[in-house]
């Protein structure tokens, strides 16, 4: 009787439970997209919480993605290769602007003013360079203030070699040798969020395509240092070293992310790697000092090139046996694919020229003059660029004929600078040309100059520069916060929401002309309300005066109650802390009461350079890193004048 009783409950049990799971559920709250109509077009706009699950509330501090939609109006099929703009702002009163408010938003923005940037800029990219130094350097090529475009300076224990960026941009590795180490870079903060011990040199780096594990070169003065460390990216833990043959080491995956293929340069060997057992299967020998790889998923298989005989060993990425060899000269440095994996490019630093092969028939088709001591190549849309350390051109070879039966590769050059590269003692794995986000640009990293130079294909020379300050870019790298088209007439970024309360989000499209404001809540995170309790804002007065190495630098600000928003004038302790960058010269002391919040402090600056400005005040609790730091430019008096403008954190 009591097991019939159990069966009974089961069943009831169970029923219940079914009812409950066709019952509707309550829908999840998301708010609905906004809307305009103009001119035959819709835009539609919509922003939620990225990274968790999305109930609608956009939450201050966390990640949101942004969209807007375009499409015609009457069709509804969606309008690509469109270039949007876009700005989040906090509201200062009232409302969504009206047409005439918003498009003064709008204009306030598209000037170079400190005091009305958006607080959210949908449009910016910075550049990122690797520099000689211990250190990676932030530069704003948009919204500079005073001349200069520095927006930070991210400390590393030893200088960076190579590095990689997570798909989504939010997170950037950097491998320091000297220190055995690799640096995780939030990049919505410029803070350096981890340093994992990567075993002895880690060197090159290499992250898989579905962004699991990064792998790392080990180059160690023995079989137990040398080989690969492999990192989980999410944990930043360590899971594994694995042995290897002599190194250095280069690193490249199977399409599908089954197999890592690592370069045993010494050895003369390739050793093949089960990633789901992260164990080492296979040992292939591919010749003489294999010095590079690169896959290609259009022939499914894995390309290494070796410095010494001149081949270029093509293995089968399934089979992991060799097909073919492609002859070419001694002197091998470098090989890599254009975007769609059909051409090879294969740089030849002893004979200054670039083989291009043909990945469909692994044939060689051309073989291109470039500059002195080519070292790297990288890809735009339409041309190769290929690097000379020997001299400071940059070759561009032309894809659009490849492959076509007759066809010569064109090659054009362009000066990148004054001087070679190679006559820098900097040098690093990583690149040195990169593109940049409008299409048909690139930015080179000259570490010889210690610039990084902006060119637009058609141009006889690059149409601009950006000053590195004194340091040696080794490579560079572009961080995109821009609209960026994800799928047909869908322009999307994400953003960190570092602030609450109400926003207007400006949308503005060129061509047709289309302006308007939408509206936003970001509520506030209870759990970043007490990290945010600083008593006091310091604000500039003005400008600053024309500074020049040897003066006297006099810098005014104004302490304000950020309670209250009154000046506070009884503050007796403070502190200015102020420093050349990357740290060479510093100087600490007490800033002079004046009246109405007015502080004073001087300080004589010995050399021209960046300087940063920090504040403190300790009997507030407030700390040199609480507060927006200032940046001052300072010039030698024997350049041309021009004023110096102090910025908070630009």
């Amino acid at each position: 009787m009591a097991n019939q009783r159990l069966k009974v409950l089961v069943v009831l049990f169970f029923g219940f439970s079914a009812a409950l799971a066709r019952l509707p559920q309550r829908p999840q709250k998301v708010a609905p997209p906004q809307r305009i109509v103009r001119q035959g077009i819709t835009v539609e706009f919509k922003i939620e919480p990225s990274g968790r699950e999305k109930t609608g509330d956009l939450l201050e501090g966390d990640d949101a993605t942004v969209r807007f939609k375009i499409t015609e109006s009457n069709t509804g099929q969606p309008i690509s290769r469109l270039h949007p703009s876009g700005w989040i702002d906090l509201k200062k009163t009232g409302p969504v602007p009206d047409e005439r408010q918003c498009r003064e938003k709008v204009q306030s923005f598209l000037q170079s003013s400190f005091n009305r940037r958006a607080d959210i800029d949908l449009n910016s990219y910075f550049i990122l360079t690797l520099n000689h130094e211990p250190n990676v350097s932030v530069i704003d090529p948009l919204s500079g203030f005073g001349g200069s475009k520095l927006l930070t300076l991210i400390p590393l224990l030893s200088p960076g070699e190579d590095w990689v960026m997570r798909s989504d941009q939010r997170r950037l590795f950097v491998t320091s040798p000297l220190a055995s180490q690799v640096s995780v870079i939030d990049t919505s903060s410029w803070k350096v969020l981890a340093k994992i011990d990567a075993g002895v040199k880690p060197t090159r780096i290499a992250l898989q395509h579905d962004e699991k594990y990064l792998w790392v070169d080990n180059e160690g003065e023995d079989e137990a240092s040398d080989g690969i460390t492999v990192i989980d990216a999410t944990t930043s833990k360590v899971v594994a070293h694995l042995k290897t043959a002599a190194g250095p080491h280069q690193i490249a995956f199977s399409e599908s992310d089954r197999y890592a293929f690592v370069t045993n340069k010494q050895s003369g060997t390739l050793s093949v790697i089960d990633v789901s057992r992260l164990a080492r299967i296979k040992e292939l020998k591919v010749g003489t000092l294999p010095t590079a790889l690169a896959a290609s998923p259009l022939s499914k298989a894995i390309y290494v090139i070796n410095e010494a005989d001149g081949d270029v060993v093509v293995i089968d990425a399934q089979r992991h046996e060799i097909l073919t060899r492609i002859k070419t000269r001694p002197g091998l440095r470098a090989i890599r694919f254009t975007p769609d994996g059909r051409f090879g490019f294969v740089v030849n630093t002893r004979a200054n020229v670039v083989y291009v092969f043909d990945a469909a028939t692994n044939a060689l088709l051309n073989t291109v003059p470039v500059g002195q001591a080519p070292d790297q190549v990288s890809f735009t849309r339409n041309f190769a660029y290929v690097r000379s350390s020997g001299d400071e051109f940059v070759s561009m070879i032309s894809l659009t004929d490849l492959g076509k039966q007759g066809a010569d590769a064109g090659v054009t050059r362009f000066p990148a600078g004054q001087k070679a590269p190679g006559l820098s003692p900097a040098a690093s794995a990583a690149d040195a040309v990169i593109a940049a986000p409008e299409d048909g640009a690139v930015l080179v990293a000259n570490p010889a100059d210690q610039m990084i130079y902006y060119y637009m294909e058609g141009m006889a020379a690059p149409m601009g520069s950006f000053q590195n300050y004194r340091r040696d870019p080794t490579a560079v790298l572009v961080l995109d916060r821009g609209l960026r088209e994800t799928s047909p007439g869908v322009y999307t970024t994400t953003v960190r929401l570092n602030g609450h309360g109400g926003y207007d989000v400006a949308f503005l499209l060129d061509s047709p002309r289309i302006l308007n404001c939408f509206d936003i809540e970001v509520k506030e995170n209870p759990q970043l309300a007490k990290q945010k309790e600083i008593p006091i804002r310091i604000d500039p007065i003005g400008t600053a005066p024309i500074a020049y190495a040897g003066e006297n630098l006099h810098l005014r600000f104004r302490v304000i109650d950020a309670t209250t928003g009154k000046p506070r004038s009884d503050l007796k302790d403070v502190g200015v802390l102020a420093f050349l960058a990357p740290g060479i010269w510093q100087q600490r002391g007490w800033a002079t009461p004046a009246t109405d919040g007015v502080y004073e402090m001087n300080f004589v600056p010995p050399q021209a350079g960046v300087y940063y400005v920090f504040f403190q005040c300790p009997s507030l609790g407030v700390q040199f890193n609480q507060l927006q730091h200032w940046t001052v430019e300072v010039r030698d008096r024997r350049a041309k004048p021009a004023p110096a403008t102090t910025s908070k954190n630009f």
